[in-house]
């Protein structure tokens, strides 16, 4: 089953000057599917036509699952300068709908895993990225939606951070929610991704299974991704 379907036509930022082309793709009920590109080949335009951002979108764009809900994780986080860090986390608890003792059982559950516990009445303007960029992790994990859409979710995270993210993805997959997860960080994509969508120049240039991207790059049977990312754009 699908919880996500796009099939965009043209999209962009002013009328009659499309960023994006030809971009369809789906994702499943439990499936990672890694948007790999370069800087500039329409990843970001990709998101926002996703997330409704952008007015100039002709095209479908299809939430799907038991809930019709996701979580997006942004690859800058999103602060209030004088909201602590539980009081962000109380936020987004009321924006989702969640009644108090869901919210108190998963925040708690995950500020201790990504061990902010103690932090939680700080304002996050004073944290490390790495810090900040756990507490987007922790707001995207409180709704348990029926997919995820994450921006570069590696950037500033320490190892154990990006391990205990990983652990939560997939506890989240076996729950059945999708994963659309943008990064370049290539060796962990391939390693953690069921296909891959890469974009080039505004337009889908390959898509499918390492094993189909590989044919479509014309790459070697053992290349890794880096390989076919360098091929194809």
């Amino acid at each position: 089953m699908n919880v996500l379907s796009v099939d965009i036509r043209n999209a962009g930022y002013e009328e009659s000057k499309p960023v994006i082309r030809d971009v369809s793709f789906s994702v499943k009920a439990g499936e990672l599917v890694g948007l790999i590109g370069p800087n500039g080949a329409g990843k970001s335009t990709t998101i926002k036509s996703l997330l409704g951002l952008l007015r100039h979108v002709d095209g479908t764009i299809v939430f799907e699952g038991e809930y019709k809900r996701y979580a997006y994780v942004p690859e800058q986080p999103v602060l209030y300068e004088y909201m602590t860090l539980w009081e962000h986390l109380q936020l987004a608890a009321a924006a989702y709908g969640l009644d108090e003792q869901t919210f108190l059982r998963r925040a708690e559950l995950m500020l201790d895993r990504f061990r902010l516990t103690e932090e939680r009445h700080r304002l996050p303007t004073g944290f490390s990225k790495g810090m900040q960029q756990k507490m987007m992790l922790i707001i995207g994990f409180l709704l348990q939606p029926d997919i995820y859409v994450v921006d570069e979710p590696f950037v500033g995270l320490d190892p154990r951070a990006t391990r205990d993210f990983l652990e939560l993805l997939e506890a989240e997959r076996r729950r059945g929610a999708g994963v659309l997860m943008c990064t370049h960080v290539l060796d962990t994509a391939e390693r953690i991704c069921d296909r891959f969508i890469l974009i080039n120049g505004g337009s889908v240039v390959a898509q499918g299974t390492m094993e189909e991207v590989r044919a479509q790059a014309g790459c070697e049977t053992d290349a890794l991704l880096t390989d076919c990312f360098y091929a194809l754009t």
